[in-house]
């Protein structure tokens, strides 16, 4: 068997129909295990083998299209043209899928340069043996040569989006309506293919993980329950992503203690998926408030949760949790057999607390230890490349500040960061500074002012879409505003979450679209994108709206997961531990960076964390020497003469 990496295989829950000549699926066999493999027959043909564990089925791919819309819920399918037979692949984790139908995709349009097809004849008086042997991986001359036939017109390219969008889509629990029994003819895809106007098949590509973050996959993918932390910028989102792409869509809940952070990782919110509300009531009633419909459907096809920004998540809360998960679930393992995947840093932002009430870290919870399993840190920092300025950043985490520190960070105010007619954006501790600035500079705008209004799928859910999303539900702009894109449009040239820059026009058109200046030098026509957010029941919830915000200034709190590259901070209204280190981490160097009343006194940590983290360091000191200590003892005793 080939590594998972050669895309040649996944493992999914399937459902093989075939069709008649209208379409309607007259014989259907379910497999909700299943293990799905590219490989080649005696006749060097592109087969997909299907096994349920006892046989196996293969299909030739003659003549195939492919279905792809909903492959981030973990759902494709191939049809066969001339055999009127589709596969229906679900609950398959969506990176290994998309992996796997680009692996697809490339082998079947190199394949068409082949010779003439072997004719019925010839196999029938093949003596041959029988044989499946694995595809081998994708090569760059595989990828050349499908390309190179699509650009001739040879091969048409057999993804599509379009056809069995609702037949895909019924096939896992994100959609209230029933499925239908059958097919008719006008939702059969269009059998003509049309034919590439240039390359589009290349290398299963990506940021490839750190050896520290492909650890925590590792651990995570054989089913401990863990904790990952990492100071800002260590890549711990991008981590969650690629973790949320490895686990099986259907019992996989990615959630996060805010909206935001939520979206980040195509989420919902904590609160969301437990459906207990503040979980200050009596834990009979939490229960009762779980078990309503919607909800326990939640609790009950959960085996991996997944909660980001955990330092904002109470304690208290975490507990009445674990509690309600082992009810609900009528299972008295920790957190009633969920494997938990937690993530946060504990010298970032607290718990939100009400009244300055006494708050509890998750780590202070009573059912923490027999939840987590395994603490590891990510330690690369990846957001700046600052030596300097990353020692700086460690030394304000810990609540530390030295005198050489000090006199660094009050040196930026003279800093002249502001160039090209974009401004330094002010971060700001309290979300009213916020509005206000923003509001104000942009009315002392001379020119037009510009209105774009979000178009949502569901008028319903607006407040849990201006919760979640990073993109507004209204949007005003004038020449001369300052703007950051709240997604990455192209990361190669640093169109990424959080850049800044100005608005030079309005394109003309029955929509003025912006156009913009950005600090690292290039100059767009912003269109809208779209936003999909994970909404109740598993259902998505979508927002088409320019992918800006006003900068002249944002909060601290909205401003986590962004890399900001011109940024002023005022730090005199610091109000919580850690929040200080949140604002300056933001910076992508030193040089973007411009401190405004700085006072040495705000920055602090919580005794408490330091303490936890401080405990997680003598643990993992302790066990690498054990491990050194046990590897050291193995290889003396393999030496010792006469060992076998």
């Amino acid at each position: 068997m080939l590594p998972a990496s050669s895309g040649a295989e996944v493992q999914c829950s399937v459902t093989i129909e075939y069709l008649n000549t209208a379409g309607q699926a007259t014989k259907r066999r379910t497999i909700h295990n299943a293990i799905i493999t590219l490989g080649r027959n005696e006749f060097r043909d592109i087969l997909v083998r299907v096994h349920d564990g006892k046989l196996s089925q293969s299909f030739i791919l003659r003549e195939i299209q492919l279905f792809t819309q909903f492959i981030r819920d973990g759902k494709s399918s191939i049809k066969l043209i001339p055999d009127n037979i589709q596969i229906l692949v679900s609950n398959c984790p969506p990176d290994k899928l998309k992996v796997f139908f680009k692996t697809l995709s490339i082998k079947y349009a190199a394949d068409k340069k082949a010779s003439k097809p072997v004719s019925e004849r010839a196999r029938l008086r093949s003596t041959l043996p029988r044989i499946f042997d694995t595809i081998s991986p994708v090569q760059v001359q595989d990828v050349k040569k499908a390309n190179g036939l699509e650009s001739h017109g040879t091969v048409r390219t057999p993804i599509s989006t379009k056809g069995l969008k609702d037949r895909i889509n019924s096939m896992g629990p994100s959609r209230h309506t029933k499925r239908p029994r059958s097919i008719s003819s006008e939702n059969c895809p269009d059998t003509e293919l049309k034919s590439a106007k240039k390359p589009i098949l290349s290398m299963p590509s990506g940021r490839k993980l750190s050896k520290e973050q492909s650890h925590v996959l590792s651990t995570i993918l054989k089913g401990k329950n863990i904790f990952f932390t990492g100071s800002a910028g260590t890549g711990k989102s991008f981590l969650l992503k690629r973790i949320v792409g490895a686990l099986p869509p259907k019992s996989t809940y990615a959630t996060a203690s805010t909206g935001v952070a939520a979206c980040h990782i195509g989420g919902t919110t904590l609160h969301a998926f437990a459906g207990i509300g503040s979980g200050k009531a009596p834990l009979q009633q939490c229960v009762e408030l779980a078990q309503r419909s919607g909800i326990m459907r939640h609790w009950q096809n959960c085996r991996h949760l997944i909660i980001d920004e955990i330092s904002m998540v109470e304690g208290e809360f975490f507990d009445k949790l674990e509690a309600v998960a082992r009810i609900v679930r009528k299972c008295d393992e920790p957190f009633g057999g969920i494997q938990l995947i937690v993530c946060g840093d504990f010298l970032q932002l607290p718990p939100v607390s009400r009244n300055k009430e006494k708050y509890k870290f998750c780590f202070q919870a009573k059912s923490w230890q027999k939840c987590i399993q395994v603490n590891m840190e990510l330690t690369e920092v990846r957001r700046q490349t600052d030596k300097k300025f990353i020692a700086i950043l460690q030394f304000i985490r810990l609540g530390r500040c030295p005198e050489e520190v000090a006199v660094q960070l009050i040196n930026t105010a003279n800093q002249k960061i502001d160039r090209d007619g974009i401004l330094a954006t002010q971060l700001c501790t309290h979300k009213d500074d916020v509005e206000l600035t923003n509001k104000h500079r942009l009315q002392q705008l001379p020119g037009e002012l510009h209105t774009y209004q979000a178009i949502d799928s569901d008028p319903m859910f607006v407040q849990t879409l201006n919760a979640q999303c990073p993109a507004g539900q209204t949007l005003q702009l004038k020449k001369g505003a300052q703007v950051m894109l709240t997604r990455n449009l192209d990361t190669d040239k640093g169109m990424v979450n959080g850049a800044r820059g100005v608005v030079i026009g309005f394109e003309s058109g029955n929509i003025p679209l912006p156009q913009v200046r950005f600090l690292c030098g290039v100059m767009a026509t912003i269109k809208p994108e779209r936003w999909m957010i994970k909404g109740l029941g598993g259902s998505y919830l979508t927002r088409h709206q320019l992918p800006l915000k006003l900068a002249w200034a944002i909060s601290i709190h909205k401003s986590q997961g962004m890399s900001l590259d011109c940024v002023e901070i005022s730090l005199a209204r610091v109000f919580e531990s850690g929040q200080a280190y949140v604002a300056l981490s933001r910076a992508r160097s030193l040089e973007g960076l411009r401190v405004m009343d700085f006072d040495r006194r705000v920055v602090h940590a919580n005794t408490d964390v330091l303490n936890f983290y401080s405990r997680l360091k003598k643990e993992r000191i302790l066990m690498q020497s054990s491990l050194d200590g046990y590897i050291e003892t193995e290889n003396q005793e393999n030496e010792m003469p006469g060992r076998l």
